[in-house]
C-alpha cells in the first residue's frame, strides 16, 4: 500500500496526506474541501457570457461563492446556502433557482481558524491578512452591467458602475488562486461584497475598516464543469488572459472611469 501511495504520488505530485485525506473521506462518504467551477476565466474574457448552470445546481454544489449571471448581469454573492444577485446599480434580489450562470466558483464552506483584525486601512491590508467579514468604514466596490455576448470582459469592464459604500456592515465572500491557473480561473485575490442588510454590494476593489473576523479555508481539489455552448466551443481559448483579468478585476484611477456613482449608508 505504501508502495502505490509512493507511485500516485510521483505521478500526481500531490503531497500523500491529501491523497491519503481523499481516499478516507471517498471511503468514510464525508465530505471533503472541493472547489466546483463553472467555465473558465478565458472564456470570460473572451465574452462567452451565456449562462451554462443554473442556480438550483449550484446550490446542491456548495453554500458559499461567487460568480456571474447569463449576460454578465451583476455580480453573485452565496453564503450560507443563500445566492445573491448584485445588479449594475448596486441594488440587491436573491436569485431564483432557474437564473443561470456563466461562470460561477462555490464550495462548502466551514472555516479551520479564524482571524480578528482590529483595524483595517484598506485593502492591500486585507489582502495580506487575507479574505473575509464585518464593520468597514467603507468599501469601493463595482457591479457590471448586463452585457451582450461576445463583447470581451475588458470592454465590458470599461464600462462599470462603481460605488462608495460609508458606515456600513457586512460579509464578504471570496477565493484566493495561485498564478497557474490563469488559464481556467482568476488568479490572486477575488472578493464580492454584501451588506448585511443584503441591500447593496459589489465586486470589491477597496475597502478601509474596523473589526473584522476572518474564516479560512484550504480547499485541495478542484472541478471544473465546461459549458457545452456552440460559443464556447468555437471560441478561442488559447490566448493569456491575465491582462485582461487584471483591468477587469482591480479598481482603475479616476481619469479611466467611464461611469461611477456615489452612495452613502447610514
Amino acid at each position: 500500500m505504501w508502495a502505490a501511495l509512493e507511485r500516485r504520488q510521483r505521478e500526481t505530485a500531490e503531497p500523500i496526506h491529501h491523497i491519503v485525506r481523499a481516499a478516507l473521506a471517498e471511503y468514510l462518504q464525508l465530505s471533503h474541501s472541493t472547489l466546483f467551477q463553472v467555465s473558465t476565466s478565458g472564456a470570460l474574457v473572451e465574452g462567452i457570457y451565456k449562462g451554462a448552470v443554473d442556480v438550483a445546481r449550484l446550490r446542491e454544489l456548495g453554500d458559499f461563492g461567487i460568480g456571474t449571471f447569463e449576460g454578465l448581469d451583476g455580480e453573485m454573492v452565496a453564503m450560507e446556502g443563500r445566492f445573491y444577485q448584485v445588479r449594475s446599480d448596486s441594488t440587491v434580489r436573491e436569485a431564483d433557482d432557474g437564473d443561470l450562470s456563466p461562470f460561477a466558483v462555490v464550495t462548502w464552506f466551514e472555516p479551520e481558524r479564524t482571524i480578528e483584525i482590529e483595524r483595517c486601512p484598506d485593502l492591500d491590508f486585507l489582502i495580506r491578512k487575507l479574505d473575509s467579514m464585518r464593520t468597514l468604514d467603507s468599501v469601493h466596490l463595482r457591479a457590471m452591467c448586463r452585457t451582450e455576448e461576445g463583447v470581451p470582459l475588458v470592454a465590458a469592464a470599461a464600462d462599470q458602475p462603481e460605488f462608495h459604500l460609508g458606515k456600513v456592515e457586512g460579509a464578504m465572500v471570496g477565493f484566493w488562486s495561485p498564478d497557474y491557473v490563469k488559464n481556467i480561473d482568476i488568479p490572486g485575490y477575488h472578493l464580492h461584497f454584501i451588506t448585511k442588510d443584503r441591500s447593496a454590494g459589489g465586486h470589491l476593489l477597496g475597502l478601509s475598516g474596523s473589526g473584522l473576523r476572518i474564516g479560512l479555508q484550504q480547499v485541495t481539489e478542484m472541478r471544473v464543469a465546461l459549458p457545452a455552448t456552440e460559443e464556447f466551443l468555437r471560441a478561442d481559448l488559447t490566448r493569456d488572459p491575465s491582462g485582461e483579468l487584471e483591468y477587469a478585476e482591480r479598481a482603475r484611477p479616476l481619469r479611466e472611469r467611464i461611469s461611477s456613482k456615489s452612495v452613502r449608508r447610514p
